[in-house]
């Protein structure tokens, strides 16, 4: 049987979309493939398959070693762009990791991205494309699936969320590139409405735009509330509580917080980048500005006929991110690679 060792060090970083989609990858191939393969975890000794989900130096350092006995496979969950609105970092700090992450994905072997958008990117630093593959992040459903009405009654008890008020949420770490301001601007705009935001500075004071971000989280409107960094096992919960989830992020790679949302499912808007356009199709709200924010969570509030037809594009997006069908594309990809 041949072993998969998979390398991690996302669980040094709370609540943060890495380690949620490293979690969801190694249970899926732990439970999918196990009649193929042997799925071990941060194992220094290389295995057939070396998939690195982080690039640490002890990982970099250990890629000739793996390469003498198996294939590297590095999981790209962030590029340059990425990371550019997230820290705040010196400038020769940041060119210098830049470099080395840009290094470490050439490499490897093989790369996966979890949006086809990021082939193109990564092309753009001359990596060619013929060593990256597209499979898509997943969520599994039973961890992440609708409530019961009186559960979800004691949920919004449990983080004082009104529940007589149509109820939007964010979820992420606190970022500038996550929208943030504009999430609390539209907030203001809609008094009717209350908003609702998980996550925190899991980077602190190095978080890009910190100072400000920490003023807008400390006192925010009296209808928006930011219930910190929740542990995920605990996120389908905030999830059920919600009527729509709204990121407005500048930037993103592929939030694990959208597949986890629409497997309820919930209705999602999105500000209008291009990098959604291939992942999440025709199946989500967007918008460009405040304006456009405030308008289309007006028209969802009364949860009426458009509510219902946002709610089964949330469904439909889902199936194409079901654990069968990105199951099919892991095993298509190992099988591929296999020595």
């Amino acid at each position: 049987m041949r072993r998969i060792n998979m390398l991690s060090s996302a669980h040094k970083v709370k609540a943060q979309g890495v380690l949620s989609a490293y979690i969801e990858q190694v249970q899926l191939v732990e439970q999918g493939l196990r009649d193929t393969y042997k799925v071990s975890l941060n194992r220094m000794i290389p295995g057939d398959i070396n998939h690195y989900h982080t690039i640490d130096l002890k990982f970099f350092l250990s890629l000739p070693f793996a390469k003498l006995k198996g294939t590297t496979v590095a999981y790209v969950h962030f590029v340059p762009e990425t990371i550019e609105e997230s820290l705040k970092l010196p400038l020769f700090v940041k060119k210098a990791f830049y470099a080395y992450m840009l290094r470490f994905y050439r490499s490897v072997d093989r790369i996966v991205v979890v949006n086809p958008y990021f082939i193109g990117v990564l092309r753009t630093y001359g990596i060619d494309d013929k060593k990256i593959a597209y499979i898509p992040n997943v969520v599994s459903e039973k961890r992440f699936y609708r409530h019961s009405e009186e559960k979800i009654l004691a949920i919004k008890q449990k983080y004082a969320i009104p529940s007589d008020k149509f109820v939007v949420l964010g979820v992420g770490q606190v970022q500038t590139r996550k929208g943030i301001s504009d999430f609390v601007e539209v907030a203001r705009r809609l008094p009717g409405v209350q908003f609702v935001w998980a996550g925190g500075f899991s980077f602190g004071s190095i978080t890009e735009g910190y100072k400000e971000l920490k003023k807008i989280v400390d006192h925010p409107p009296e209808n928006v509330t930011f219930i910190g960094i929740i542990p995920r096992d605990e996120m389908n919960d905030v999830y059920n509580a919600c009527d729509l989830m709204f990121l407005p992020s500048y930037n993103e790679l592929f939030p694990m917080s959208i597949v986890e949302a629409i497997a309820l499912p919930v209705p999602v808007l999105l500000r209008d980048l291009e990098l959604y356009r291939d992942i999440l199709f025709d199946h989500y709200l967007k918008g460009d500005s405040v304006g456009d924010f405030v308008r289309i969570i007006a028209a969802m509030q009364p949860k009426g006929e458009d509510y219902g037809k946002w709610s089964d594009h949330a469904r439909q997006c889902h199936a194409f991110y079901s654990e069968r069908h990105v199951l099919a594309l892991w095993k298509q990809f190992y099988e591929g690679i296999s020595p």
